[in-house]
């Protein structure tokens, strides 16, 4: 009898077994919705699935008027007249109004064949507006005169102490956030990006409020290094690149690795002296161009400091980039990299404008109004540790 019952529990337990192995996993979002590029006309929506899908959001305005009053425009994830399948997603959309504040949900239908004619579809998930709320997003106002943003760098994936610093601002006035490299330690894998800073991002504000990504010497490594510009899409379509907001125009630069390219770390595989070059090049143009010339206010950021130890990255930016900027009417460079405050008036360093490091620990909270630029250092508690003020009047 108990050879016949011990082999009834056998198979039981081999069938549950087989079954759990050819279960398969129920579609989901591994990455919550995240906004980058927002200008007066275009955002860019980005999020992530566990499975291969085609994706699409639907805008509304923000009126008195239910989501569900009328169909709603639909934007895909195409490319070349193709919607694209992937689980990674990743929605340009245009033609919107300045100033205006618009909702939005997003959709992934899960493609679960693809075979040239036969293309298959399983589960369409969105993020629930029935019950829940849709998510929302306001364009730039070109006429913005003031602004308000904060400032994190080194945060290694340390998301516990990443919720902490954001919740030390104002955060219900902010208008983005600038994530100053090292959010991680190196980029492995979409999903570790996801768990590493992004869904937290997502939860704490990313959803509404967009955030402009550096890129710090730890993202230039991992075999995901390569997603970094679908992750973190741009105007040049490279990790560097300016955008102008309210009376501001920022210059976002790309320092790379900071050992000589040969170094053994690197496996063979880095360029970045030559990367570095060309990033220069790009420099010169963008600094006469008429964008830039009619901000009023000139802010540089760069992980990757051009002032401290005599490291080779360290020396290349000190060489390649701090010639043109010191003939550009700089008001101010942001760097993080060696994980401690450190402050150089104009003339203290290499550079003939103020260069402010940010710490590991701290959040810079910066508001610019009337030509001046106001920042607030501030601890994981809330303590305001330091003051700045930059005027950028000659």
């Amino acid at each position: 009898m108990y050879r016949k019952l011990f082999f009834i529990l056998i198979f039981f337990l081999t069938g549950n077994l087989l079954q759990a192995e050819n279960e398969e996993p129920e579609f989901l979002f591994s990455c919550q919705p995240y906004l980058q590029q927002l200008s007066d006309t275009e955002v860019t929506i980005v999020w992530g699935t566990n499975k291969d899908a085609v994706s699409w959001v639907e805008i509304a305005p923000d009126d008195s008027r239910n989501f569900y009053a009328a169909e709603r425009p639909k934007f895909f994830d195409t490319n070349f007249g193709r919607k694209k399948i992937g689980t990674l997603h990743k929605i340009h959309i245009t033609g919107l109004s300045p100033a205006t504040k618009y909702r939005y949900r997003i959709y992934s239908k899960e493609v679960t064949r693809k075979e040239h004619r036969d293309v298959r579809y399983g589960r369409v998930i969105a993020n629930n507006i029935h019950k829940g709320k849709p998510y929302v997003f306001s364009t730039l106002n070109p006429d913005k005169r003031e602004i308000h943003f904060a400032v994190v760098n080194d945060i290694h994936e340390n998301i516990g102490r990443y919720a902490k610093l954001f919740h030390a601002v104002d955060s219900a006035s902010l208008d983005f956030m600038l994530l100053n490299g090292d959010m991680v330690n190196k980029m492995d894998s979409v999903e570790q990006m996801y768990r590493g800073f992004i869904n937290t991002s997502s939860e704490l504000f990313a959803k509404s409020l967009p955030f402009y990504m550096v890129r710090g010497n730890h993202e230039t490594r991992g075999n995901c290094s390569e997603e970094y510009i679908n992750l973190f899409p741009s105007p040049t379509q490279q990790p560097y690149y300016s955008f102008a907001y309210g009376p501001v125009c920022f210059i976002v630069l790309d320092g790379g690795e900071d050992k000589p390219d040969s170094d053994i770390e690197y496996n063979d595989l880095a360029d970045f002296d030559k990367y570095r070059t060309e990033q220069v090049e790009w420099l010169k143009k963008v600094v006469v161009s008429e964008e830039y010339k009619k901000a009023a206010v000139h802010i540089v950021l760069i992980h990757v400091p051009p002032f401290g130890k005599t490291w080779h990255g360290i020396l290349e930016v000190q060489s390649k980039f701090i010639p043109v900027l010191n003939e550009a009417d700089v008001h101010l460079m942001l760097s993080g990299h060696i994980h401690r405050h450190e402050y150089y008036a104009s003339g203290q360093s290499v550079c003939k404008f103020p260069l402010l490091i940010n710490s590991n620990r701290h959040i810079l909270d910066v508001k610019v109004a009337d030509r001046e630029i106001y920042i607030d250092m501030i601890d994981e508690k809330g303590i305001v540790e330091k003051q700045f003020t930059f005027s950028t009047d000659k």
